[in-house]
């Protein structure tokens, strides 16, 4: 399929972040088509039209339509040469959808929203937000690193789709003071976040 696929989406978004983390990972080009969503007169008809929910990011690869981040990350892995992104096993590739699910569930309202948006855009910053987000933020690494294997990253060596997806909330938890205080107690996180962001890949994705 020779179309280059159009990434629909921002670049402060954490899910079009974790899109383009698969496509660099993959070697392919693409072309990022700017949405705001939090445009004053909201999504526009025409991405409503990609997205019914109105949210980023969307895609589009031929005659292929896609959106949702998970959804999209796997189409990017399984329909493009390069380095596979997903574990060989079921048992494995179980595992990385489950810590996705996670990350969704509930790192992405701590991590991002509740602390860095509180803590870094705040005026003022809810500090009853922010110290009730703690906690859940905190369960969300522990849990996390329960399911992964031998590092640096969740599953060996090379990254999957589940720590692609974990970059961009990472990188904004560790923005805020409370999220370098939590990763101070998690070795795992620390060495994986290093291995993670010195990726030609992570550079690559960031800006417009």
């Amino acid at each position: 399929m020779a179309a280059e696929p159009i990434l629909y989406g921002a670049s402060y978004s954490v899910y079009v972040r974790a899109v383009r983390l698969a496509l660099a990972e993959k070697g392919v080009r693409y072309r990022l088509e700017p949405v705001d969503v939090f445009a004053p007169a909201g999504p526009p008809e025409d991405h409503l039209a990609r997205h019914p929910f109105g949210k980023i990011p969307a895609f589009e690869h031929g005659p292929v339509r896609l959106y949702e981040a998970v959804a999209i990350e796997r189409y990017v892995d399984e329909a493009f040469d390069g380095p596979p992104l997903q574990p060989a096993d079921a048992a494995g590739r179980a595992r990385m959808t489950q810590i996705q699910s996670i990350l969704d569930s509930y790192a992405y309202r701590s991590w991002v929203w509740d602390l860095y948006v509180e803590r870094c855009e705040g005026d003022p910053p809810d500090e009853a937000r922010i110290a009730a987000a703690r906690p859940i933020a905190g369960t969300a690494l522990d849990a996390i690193e329960r399911i992964a294997e031998d590092g640096p990253f969740f599953f060996g060596a090379a990254p999957t789709l589940a720590d692609l997806h974990a970059a961009p909330m990472l990188a904004l938890l560790s923005e805020t003071p409370e999220g370098r205080a939590l990763l101070e107690d998690w070795p795992f996180w620390q060495g994986w976040w290093t291995a993670l962001s010195e990726r030609p890949s992570f550079a690559q994705s960031a800006g417009g």
